[in-house]
């Protein structure tokens, strides 16, 4: 027997039983004689135990050769019951076809329009094609739902069959012509195909649309009762004209006919109501509250679904219940800190709305006496959430204060139990309004006469924020990106104010001498004094200089290390410089920088979040202390939502408590900065030596051997520790060694990244360009600053945590000058933040760092204003290494990076035995030749 499936994408597929070849073989003899049965396919078959799966030999059919072999005059003999079914729907086609139930119509493919023939379509065809989905064969049902299946089958038999029906081409037109050949069309276009269907849609019109009205209950008494019945009314639309009630004993036979046939398909189509009560004069139906409330949610979009209109009452509308929250607050009086800030006393109301009708309070507890979510409010009916309006009515009713205080406002914000629907306006009076409604722009200050610098647009605005955070005594965080110019902002502030107490301003070591050097330069008149070095001053003698200081600039270390007496002395402000530096909030460093006492304080950072959320905290609460509660709070209530969840409300609420207070600018935005340069970064791979692998192995065998005889942390200790020292070997086997050993060997390079190097920096210095080269390991530095010294005849400092301010401060102004050195070596932690070395437009990452934000960091040393250069940044790794594989991740996989980050390295050592095994192991293509 010659059976047949139609296959989407595949056509019609035809096989065969081992018996009555012959018979098989006459049915296709006039498709083709040298047909073979190449292809396999997997069929369902009748068993004793029921149906199973069998792999069969099956010859694929084109729809021409399908179209030819399906409407063949032969007898059904031989012919199974799947192929004669397929016989059937394509001899339906014919018949449609023969009696011009078919439309031109143009799409196009492979890059040119084609025309093709397709049914007409409309509510006979439909009813034929539910016909035959009903009466698939099960063998022909695996390949997909019926209706899937058979308008796939027909949409490519229909126009194969159309041009058998109309004979060989002879077109009087290009597109005729084209229709009558299966040709492509070379006049077609978009504006045809439109036309063609436009014109095939105008031709569907037969029965009448049936169309379902849903009526308002009679009795307004019962409109928050559940024995409300609505009516909805079931019409019949013709073409072009209104919908018509269908009355049982005043109507067409014909039109009852079609109304109760239309309305089964409905009911079919939303079960629910078969269930409910009907109108004996009519067809209509009667609909308790609670069945209306399903059918406008989710019955509408099933009966639209099978092209069934559902009208709603004009006065109907679906609403979200929200929340609104007015605060009240004296009228700022002054810049005095008695007079704002976050302990500051506040009234706050909270109101609920319904869509755009704010609730009174009679009207809350009548909703909230409602038994469902359809309900009739100031005359006109509103379908909302009931059990959400109810829990918004008693939020309202407990969290509303009379005096409270802005932290506790916030801390509502931050709670664990947030308001139960989202807070869609919060309108303020007094500081408090201003704070929340000119955030985006305070009011512009005049340029301070002592300020000897151009602002750019975005500086004046921060500047104007900043003085407009100071004048309410709001802790600020400026975290505009790395190279926008933070310092000067700051220094405008203080020349503006012209406080007569000094401020406190903390920063690393690196950039105490970037800090003097820029005061000077923009406020010469500004009195400054640096607290650093082992002669520095203390006690009354200090207390002497700063009280006739304006800026005191100092170290995290030393803030730590002499914070018994600077917390004793009157600051204006206290202002902290790479703020990251207190990204955990249980250091000493962050816990003396909350100690000292302060009018103001600012957080200057690019980076506000480099690994976890809870460095956010941490820079707030020196900023506004307690805003966002404690660790454990604020733990609970978003970084654990946040960063293990995705909780998207969670983070809404973070955002809404902390913009207040954080401004942040980056520079590829064209608002904020247009004349900064392109970057153009790249992942640059090298090929280890053979010495190189060889260690490499060593290490990751002598590993492995340590894991599997240790556990808990002596097993993480031997995987961090392994991690060091295969980012060493792929730095340089004498790094990794210590052994004193040379640079090259033989002289050839040990080190096919150092090679590499080498090759990227003979092309800069040949252009008589400048590079800066970031390793986070200081004995790699002291390796290669040498042998870059002997090779390329220039100086290479090489800028590290063991280098005195001076020195540092040396390095950086000779780098900068016309004639300083090409190169510039740094260690990431020592130079990657606050030094300005835009001399530099090329940027190489010796070895790489797990956070991306470190590197970023570092980039931005010459990737800031001033850079007149495309900066090109060379981020090294080695191929087939742990560097590689990581890489890989970090760039492709943005959700495992950002696990990977927010901890370091220490996610590696949870990996299992396997798992390290293949993160860590040597690729066959890391060796060069």
């Amino acid at each position: 027997m010659l059976h047949g499936l139609w296959s989407p994408g595949a056509g019609l597929l035809l096989w065969r039983d081992e018996v009555d070849d012959i018979v098989a073989d006459r049915a296709l003899a006039h498709i083709s004689r040298t047909g073979k049965f190449r292809r396999r396919i997997d069929v369902l078959r009748p068993t004793a135990d029921g149906v199973t799966t069998v792999g069969m030999l099956a010859q694929a059919c084109a729809p021409a050769s399908a179209a030819d072999l399906l409407l063949a005059s032969h007898s059904d003999g031989g012919l199974a019951g799947d192929l004669r079914y397929l016989r059937h729907v394509a001899r339906g086609i014919d018949r449609w076809v023969r009696a011009g139930r078919m439309v031109p119509e143009v799409y196009r493919a492979e890059g040119e329009w084609w025309p093709r023939w397709r049914l007409l379509g409309g509510e006979r065809q439909r009813a034929w094609l539910a016909e035959l989905a009903a009466a698939m064969p099960s063998v022909q049902r695996a390949q997909g739902p019926a209706a899937k299946v058979l308008a796939d089958m027909v949409a490519e038999l229909t126009d194969p069959i159309a041009r058998l029906a109309l004979g060989p081409a002879d077109g009087s037109t290009p597109l005729v012509e084209a229709l009558l050949s299966g040709d492509s069309l070379d006049q077609g276009s978009q504006k045809l195909s439109n036309v063609l269907e436009e014109w095939r849609g105008s031709l569907t019109v037969e029965e009448p649309e049936l169309v379902l009205r849903l009526l308002e209950p009679d009795d307004d008494e019962l409109v928050d009762s559940t024995e409300a019945l609505w009516r909805l009314e079931v019409c019949l639309r013709p073409e072009g004209e209104a919908p018509k009630p269908v009355p049982v004993n005043r109507v067409d036979p014909n039109l009852l006919r079609i109304g109760i046939r239309k309305l089964g398909e409905a009911m079919a189509a939303y079960p629910r109501l078969r269930d409910v009560p009907t109108d004996p004069q009519t067809l209509d139906l009667l609909l308790p509250t609670e069945v209306v409330t399903d059918l406008v949610a989710h019955g509408a979009a099933e009966l639209a679904a099978k092209g069934f209109s559902l009208l709603l009452p004009r006065a109907w509308s679906v609403a979200a219940p929200s929340l609104r929250l007015s605060v009240s607050a004296p009228v700022a009086v002054g810049a005095t800190h008695s007079s704002v800030g976050m302990n500051e006393l506040v009234s706050y109301k909270w109101e609920l709305a319904l869509g755009d009708a704010v609730l009174t309070a009679e009207e809350m507890a009548r909703l909230s006496r409602a038994k469902g979510d359809l309900v009739r409010l100031r005359g006109h009916w509103v379908q909302a959430d009931h059990r959400a309006l109810v829990k918004a009515a008693k939020y309202v009713a407990v969290h509303s204060v009379e005096d409270g205080t802005l932290g506790d406002l916030f801390a509502a914000f931050g709670s664990s139990e947030p308001p139960p629907v989202p807070v869609e306006e919060i309108s303020a009076t007094g500081w408090v309004g201003v704070l929340l409604d000119s955030t985006a722009s305070p009011v512009e200050i005049p340029v301070p006469d002592g300020l000897d610098a151009t602002l750019r647009p975005y500086q004046r605005r921060g500047l104007d924020w900043l003085a407009f955070m100071s004048r309410l005594g709001l802790g600020a965080v400026l975290a505009d990106d790395m190279g926008l110019g933070k310092t000067v902002q700051v220094l405008s502030l203080l020349a503006h104010e012209k406080a007569t107490t000094p401020t406190l301003l903390v920063c690393p070591m690196s950039v105490v001498g970037n800090w003097q050097r820029e005061a000077a330069r923009f406020v010469p008149g500004l009195r400054v004094l640096v607290h650093h070095g082992p002669s520095r001053l203390s006690g009354a003698a200090l207390k002497e200089v700063v009280a006739a200081s304006d800026l005191v600039v100092t170290t995290y270390a030393l803030l730590a290390k002499d914070n018994a007496q600077l917390s004793e002395m009157s600051w204006d402000r206290v202002v902290l410089d790479e703020a990251q530096h207190i990204k955990n909030s249980a250091t000493a460093q962050a816990r003396a920088a909350r100690a000292v006492p302060a009018r103001h304080r600012i957080a200057l950072t690019g980076t506000p979040v480099e690994n976890r959320l809870e460095e956010l905290r941490s820079i707030l609460d020196f900023a506004n202390h307690k805003m966002l509660g404690t660790p454990q709070q604020f733990r609970a209530r978003f970084a654990v939502p946040i960063e293990r969840e995705h909780d998207e409300a969670a983070a809404s609420r973070l955002r809404t408590i902390a913009a207040p207070f954080v401004l942040r600018r980056v520079k590829t935005d064209p608002s904020v900065i247009s004349d900064l340069p392109e970057k153009f970064e790249m992942t640059v791979r090298a090929n280890l030596s053979a010495e190189q692998a060889s260690l490499y192995k060593a290490v990751v065998d002598e590993m492995l051997r340590q894991i599997d005889e240790s556990e808990g942390i002596g097993r993480k200790g031997a995987v961090l520790a392994a991690l060091t020292r295969l980012k060493q070997v792929c730095n340089h086997p004498a790094h990794f060694l210590a052994d004193g050993s040379g640079v090259l060997r033989r002289g050839q390079h040990r080190s096919g990244k150092l090679g590499l190097v080498e090759d990227i920096l003979d092309t800069v210095i040949a252009d008589d360009e400048k590079a800066l080269l970031f390793t986070q390991f200081r004995a790699f530095g002291e390796l290669v600053a040498p042998y870059l010294r002997e090779r390329f005849g220039a100086e290479v400092p090489f800028l590290h945590g063991g280098v005195p301010k001076s020195a540092r401060d040396r390095m950086v102004d000779e780098f900068q000058g016309d004639g300083g050195p090409p190169l510039m070596l740094l260690s990431l932690k020592a130079g990657g933040t606050g030094l300005n070395l835009t001399a530099a437009n090329h940027v190489v990452h010796l070895d790489r760092w797990w956070n991306p934000a470190v590197e970023n960091q570092a980039t931005d040393r010459a990737f800031r204003i001033g850079q007149r250069k495309n900066v090109q940044v060379r981020k090294l790794v080695c191929v087939g290494t742990v560097e590689e594989r990581i890489d890989a991740m970090l760039t492709s996989k943005k959700e495992l990076a950002d696990l990977a980050v927010g901890t370091g390295e220490n996610w590696v050592t949870e990996m299992s035995t396997d798992q390290l095994r293949e993160l860590l192991s040597l690729g066959d293509e890391a060796v060069g030749e």
